[in-house]
C-alpha cells in the first residue's frame, strides 16, 4: 500500500520541523508527569518540618495544639515544611501530599494541611472536601495574606505559622468573626493573576491532545510500514484500522518493552501509601481533597 499522498508534498525541512516538534511535546509530558512521581515526605507527626523553619520551642507547642484540637472534635490539621517544590506548582503538590498522608477521617475529609516552601516562597492551606464549607477559600486567603505572608517577609516563618494555625483553629470551632473582621479592616491587593493550577491543566491538555493527533497523523506518514496497518516509527510500532475479528479496532502504539506503564482509578480513592504511619505512631486517617483552600507567596 502506498504511503499518503500529503507525505509526498511535504517538503524535508517541513517533515524535520514536524519531528522535533512533536519529540518536543513528548518530552514536555514526560516532563510533565515526572513531577507528579516527585518523592513525597514520610508524615511522621502534626508538624513535618523537613525544610527546618520552625524552632524546637514552636514545633513543640504546635504539636501538642493539634493533638488536643483533634482529640476535642477530630478535624486534623498538619503543617509541613519542604525546602522546595522541585519545580512543581505547590497547588498539585500539596494536593498530592494531602492525598498520600490520607489527612483526616476517611469518611468526614476533615483533614486541613498547611505547607510552606522557603526556597519557592510559597505557602498553601489545603482543606479536606468536609472543612470546604467551614473553612472556606476566602477563610484561607485572609490567613495566608494576614498572618503568614507578613511574618515571612520579617523572617518570623515560626510566628507566622503558629498564628496561621491558631487561626484554622479557631474558625473550625466555630468562631470566624473575628478573622473576617480583621480581612474588611486589612483588604487584600485585588491586582488578578492566573491560578497556576489551571495554567498546569492547560499545559497538560494541550499537550496530550496536540500530541495524539500528531501519533494519529505521522507514524503513517514518515514511519516504516511493516505490515498494513502497521508502522515503526521513533523506536515504536503503531498500530492503526481494524481487529483480527474483523471489528472496528483502536489506534495505539507500544515501545520495545511491555512490562510497563499507569492507569487511572476512581477520583474519590485519592492516592495512598503503604504505611503512612510516622513518629508516635501518628497516621492519617484516609480523608481526601478536591483542592478547596488558598495559595499564596511573599
Amino acid at each position: 500500500m502506498p504511503r499518503p499522498a500529503l507525505a509526498l508534498s511535504i517538503s524535508g525541512h517541513f517533515a524535520k520541523g514536524l519531528r522535533l516538534a512533536l519529540m518536543s511535546m513528548v518530552a514536555l509530558l514526560f516532563a510533565l508527569l515526572s513531577a507528579f512521581a516527585a518523592e513525597l515526605p514520610a508524615l511522621t507527626g502534626r508538624v513535618v518540618d523537613d525544610a527546618g523553619i520552625i524552632d524546637a520551642g514552636t514545633k513543640a507547642a504546635l504539636t501538642q495544639k493539634l493533638a488536643d484540637f483533634e482529640t476535642k472534635g477530630s478535624d486534623q490539621i498538619v503543617v509541613a515544611t519542604i525546602p522546595s517544590l522541585g519545580g512543581e506548582e505547590i497547588e498539585p503538590y500539596a494536593n498530592r501530599l494531602f492525598r498520600f498522608w490520607k489527612l483526616g477521617q476517611a469518611k468526614e475529609n476533615n483533614g486541613v494541611l498547611l505547607l510552606v516552601a522557603p526556597n519557592d516562597r510559597k505557602m498553601r492551606i489545603e482543606v479536606g472536601y468536609g472543612l470546604e464549607g467551614t473553612l472556606t477559600d476566602l477563610h484561607t486567603k485572609l490567613i495566608i495574606e494576614n498572618d503568614m505572608v507578613p511574618a515571612f517577609r520579617a523572617g518570623d516563618f515560626s510566628g507566622g505559622i503558629s498564628k496561621a494555625v491558631d487561626d484554622m483553629v479557631m474558625v473550625l470551632e466555630g468562631n470566624p468573626e473575628e478573622l473576617e473582621a480583621r480581612g474588611k479592616r486589612n483588604p487584600a491587593d485585588s491586582g488578578t493573576s492566573i491560578d497556576p493550577s489551571a495554567a498546569v491543566f492547560l499545559i497538560l491538555w494541550a499537550t496530550m491532545f496536540f500530541g495524539g493527533l500528531a501519533m494519529a497523523f505521522l507514524p503513517p506518514m514518515f514511519g516504516t510500514k511493516l505490515s498494513p496497518g502497521v508502522y515503526r516509527w521513533l523506536g515504536m510500532t503503531f498500530r492503526y484500522g481494524r481487529g483480527p475479528s474483523g471489528s472496528s479496532g483502536t489506534s495505539g502504539w507500544t515501545t520495545g518493552s511491555s512490562g510497563g506503564g499507569w492507569s487511572s482509578g476512581s477520583s474519590g480513592g485519592g492516592w495512598s501509601s503503604g504505611s503512612s504511619s510516622g513518629g508516635g505512631g501518628f497516621s492519617g486517617g484516609g480523608g481526601s481533597s478536591g483542592g478547596g483552600g488558598s495559595s499564596g507567596s511573599w
